[in-house]
């Protein structure tokens, strides 16, 4: 079920109510608009599964293996959970994110998730260095203000570690302070989403937020945007319009694959060669 023109102009009556300030670092900008998420799934294709009289959104893949829950109700530390069922071919794997995870961050992830996978290796530390964190170690590192920490750690009776985030606040001048929110991907989590994540979590693009919107931390920078309200909608209407035009790119070649070896051996079977 493609975004709706109700939808669309629900999130727009939200956003023109707004005076948009140009807010960062990203790790503190808040959670912003879940609709980043789920209408950027929703142009893909992912079709809703839950109660929609539920707070709770469930929304699952055309091909029914990835699944996307967020439940702002829920009673652990995690909205958010990304799961994967396992295949012939590829591990099942699961991510989940704390409830101040910005909504533009995780699109990031869930955007690559719906675009073809790179056909080069991906490093997110290479990402992470090129925006300026510093690295406590070969497999950890943090934001410039030390407050967002990312880190390849081995869990107990696990082969292979797995990513954990965190944003944490000072504590009477130490770095670990309460947590503001986390990101957990298991070890099995595809490493180009991973570094699509940090790669938006390191972007030093500011991210748009209302003067009354939830921010994450006190020492967050909010400046006017010189972006009006209309212009946040229509970035967010030419971000769905172009998820839709890739997911439509993806699955035509496809057909036409198919259909042209058998065109070309009935008309012309001399020229294959």
């Amino acid at each position: 079920m493609p975004v709706s023109e109700r939808q669309l102009a629900a999130f727009a009556d939200t956003h023109a109510r707004r005076i948009p300030f140009d807010t960062a670092p990203r790790h503190l900008a808040g959670p912003g608009d879940a609709r980043h998420v789920t209408h950027g799934l929703a142009a893909a294709g992912w079709t809703p599964t839950s109660d929609p009289l539920s707070p709770q959104i469930v929304l699952r893949s055309p091909d029914h293996r990835h699944s996307l829950q967020f439940d702002p109700q829920s009673t652990t530390s995690a909205w958010w959970r990304l799961r994967a069922e396992a295949t012939d071919t590829e591990p099942g794997w699961y991510a989940e994110f704390g409830e101040l995870v910005p909504a533009e961050v995780l699109s990031g992830l869930t955007d690559a998730l719906i675009a073809p996978p790179p056909r080069e290796q991906s490093c997110p530390w290479r990402v992470l260095s090129s925006a300026g964190w510093l690295f406590d170690a070969p497999d950890a590192a943090h934001s410039p203000d030390a407050l967002c920490h990312i880190e390849l750690r081995q869990v107990d009776h696990h082969d292979t570690p797995s990513w954990h985030i965190e944003t944490r606040r000072h504590d009477h001048g130490t770095p670990a302070g309460p947590r503001i929110w986390h990101a957990w991907f298991d070890s099995r989590t595809p490493s180009h989403l991973v570094t699509a994540f940090t790669a938006s979590l390191a972007d030093e693009a500011p991210l748009q937020r209302g003067m009354y919107d939830r921010i994450a931390h006190h020492s967050v920078v909010q400046r006017p945007s010189p972006l009006t309200s209309q212009q946040v909608v229509e970035a967010h209407t030419a971000r769905l319009d172009a998820i839709r035009r890739m997911t439509r790119t993806i699955h035509r070649p496809r057909s036409r694959a198919a259909a042209v070896p058998a065109k070309a051996t009935t008309a012309q079977p001399t020229a294959r060669r």
